[in-house]
């Protein structure tokens, strides 16, 4: 291809072919371009869980990526977010019935820092007291499976359904449930990144200790 056909913001620049996680047995995520490789660290791509399994009965939930490294011409990303399609939460809605839905952030075994937000629908509409319940029970087993977890094994029971199944196992005796999902998780700190809040914090806290003088 001769220079005059290629683009003017192409030239100067490469294509990188970016590859998912281990966990997802890296799997290629598309291409990126740039003049410089240390440009796409950052960068984030998206697809679906289908698309990265061949299972297009799982193409309502987005994955999001994140380019942490980069090769002469390949990238490598870590995964930051799960979500579930707009159309197909909106498929869940019924009327007559009750959405209650919670938002939950823990720290996993080896101290990564997610915002989790499961959602449970109902067959009929429950009472508050009953939404409360159900509520809390979300909340309380999104924590414990955390507290059990490593990163990759919380998103995988996350992404895969068996957090989910196991709220509706417990919430259903509360209420007749129809489905709970878990509609977003997202990756809010990396272990570093958790440990420098930490350091920061402590800092802070030593500075406003009151010191008695007399």
């Amino acid at each position: 291809m001769s220079e005059r056909s290629v683009p003017k913001q192409q030239r100067g620049k490469r294509w990188y072919t970016v590859f998912a996680p281990e966990q997802y047995d890296r799997e290629e995520l598309g291409q990126t371009l740039a003049d410089e490789p240390e440009k796409i660290i950052g960068r984030t791509i998206e697809t679906t869980l289908g698309d990265l399994t061949g299972d297009s009965g799982a193409n309502n939930t987005k994955l999001t990526f994140k380019i942490t490294d980069v090769g002469s011409d390949s990238a490598y990303a870590e995964f930051v977010q799960h979500e579930l399609t707009r159309d197909y939460l909106r498929s869940l809605v019924r009327r007559g019935a009750s959405k209650i839905d919670a938002t939950v952030t823990v720290l996993t075994t080896d101290d990564y820092r997610v915002r989790v937000q499961p959602v449970a629908f109902t067959t009929k509409k429950a009472d508050r007291s009953q939404e409360k319940a159900i509520r809390r029970v979300m909340i309380d087993l999104v924590e414990e499976a955390a507290d059990e977890r490593d990163f990759e094994s919380f998103v995988e029971s996350c992404v895969e359904g068996r957090l989910s199944s196991a709220v509706y196992g417990e919430a259903k005796t509360i209420y007749p449930l129809r489905r709970v999902e878990v509609q977003k998780l997202t990756l809010e700190a990396r272990p570093e990144e958790v440990a420098a809040e930490e350091e920061a914090a402590v800092d802070v806290d030593e500075e406003d200790v009151a010191v008695d003088e007399d």
